[in-house]
């Protein structure tokens, strides 16, 4: 397993899986005796812990901001289902990676590995993994966003946002990511606009109302992505947008 699936995984990790017991899963019964297959609490609950991964990935890395600002690009530049969702997946995923191995490569070598190593128990552990993730969630939460859910929870003010528990730090965060995302699409947006607009006007002053402006505009939006290489400036973008350790 990779370390981001520990560094995730982890953080579902029970402290009753120090002790590792064992249950029984199978009993096979045979003429001689039986034999009994078991497995561990320690890996039980982390296999529970990888179901709940996507949910963890949208909501407490870079995924949403990145996709988000990708899906508004494709419809920015009226290309419909191109690239495919899959494609557009699968970059974000890439890119997620990218911005977040700074955080989880150190939520490994201070939390996981001393785990695995039997250096410290499960629940200083979930603390050291957790440390790095909410460092980074914090240099990308507004103040106003977190201060928001503070008071939707009725809970008196926090001295500072380090303070913030996770119940009132991850939504915060998920709000304050989508807003940045909107913020870049629109900027993303503005060009292609632009371009729509002016084939709209020409095409309406050479009385030629039934040709529609999406289907001459679309050449000239391509062209004009391709020739400042808009892929390599949105990802440069979207990588230099975080705020990583």
């Amino acid at each position: 397993m990779s370390r981001w699936g520990y560094c995730l995984g982890i953080g579902l990790l029970p402290e009753l899986a120090a002790a590792a017991p064992e249950l029984e899963v199978v009993r096979i019964a045979t003429t001689g005796g039986g034999q009994t297959y078991t497995v561990s609490l320690q890996v039980l609950a982390l296999m529970t812990a990888l179901t709940v991964l996507p949910a963890l990935l949208l909501s407490m890395t870079a995924f949403t901001r990145i996709l988000v600002v990708l899906a508004i690009l494709r419809q920015a530049l009226g290309t419909g289902q191109t690239p495919s969702n899959q494609i557009l997946l699968g970059l974000a995923l890439l890119l997620t990676g990218f911005v977040m191995a700074p955080v989880f490569d150190k939520a490994y070598q201070d939390g996981v590995a001393p785990y695995l190593e039997e250096k410290i128990e499960a629940g200083e552990a979930l603390k050291r993994a957790l440390a790095p993730l909410r460092q980074f969630m914090l240099r990308q939460t507004r103040e106003a966003d977190l201060a928001l859910f503070v008071r939707l929870a009725g809970r008196e003010q926090l001295e500072s946002m380090d303070q913030a528990p996770l119940s009132l730090l991850v939504p915060a965060f998920m709000t304050s990511e989508l807003k940045t995302a909107f913020q870049i699409g629109f900027l993303l947006f503005l060009p292609f606009l632009v371009i729509d607009l002016v084939v709209a006007s020409v095409l309406m002053a050479m009385g030629m109302m039934m040709l529609s402006p999406v289907i001459v505009s679309l050449p000239f939006k391509l062209m004009l992505f391709v020739l400042v290489d808009g892929w390599a400036l949105v990802v440069e973008t979207l990588a230099a947008s975080f705020y990583t350790l």
